[in-house]
């Protein structure tokens, strides 16, 4: 069997694994379908680092939790741009209390160890449930909800210290 016949395996064997797992973060068809082709196109180009220290679709889900990711900073940039040129009548003080808060939340994010980060991300923007985190990670679901609650309370305690 040679590589191609390989990769065309994984993709039969994962297509819909991934499809959903990505449907469960965005909440649309034509998102999950774009992103998940993505994935496997980005898989393919590195199916050479794939270690196998983990199972495969807990690699291409990584990929495709970043790929979706990536997608939705760009979405955001972009609607961001679009409602910045619609709302120039807000009141500026309250856009830059608003923005004061959201950057203290991010650098608070931005300093979070592994996992509470990823797991805290996932739980809370990708809206997945302690299910699907724990088979992301490999670990029980226990485990997921124990991890985001301890990385919800440092997030509380480190927005307080910072206050």
């Amino acid at each position: 069997m040679d590589k191609s016949d390989e990769l065309e395996g994984v993709y039969d064997q994962y297509f819909h694994d991934v499809y959903i797992f990505v449907l469960s973060l965005s909440r649309d068809e034509k998102i999950a379908e774009e992103i998940t082709q993505e994935t496997f196109f980005k898989a393919l180009k590195r199916i050479d680092q794939f270690r196998g220290d983990c199972k495969m679709s807990v690699w291409l889900c990584q990929i495709a939790k970043n790929t979706y990711f990536s997608y939705m900073d760009g979405q955001r940039r972009f609607a961001s741009l679009a409602v910045q040129e619609e709302e120039g009548s807000i009141n500026l003080e309250q856009k830059l209390i608003d923005q004061t808060e959201a950057m203290r939340i991010h650098k608070v994010l931005h300093v979070l160890n592994e996992p509470y980060k990823e797991v805290f991300m996932l739980r809370l923007f990708g809206e997945l449930s302690f299910d699907h985190i724990s088979q992301i990670f490999g670990r029980t679901e226990s485990w997921a909800r124990v991890t985001y609650h301890r990385a919800r309370l440092r997030i509380q305690n480190l927005l307080m210290e910072d206050k």
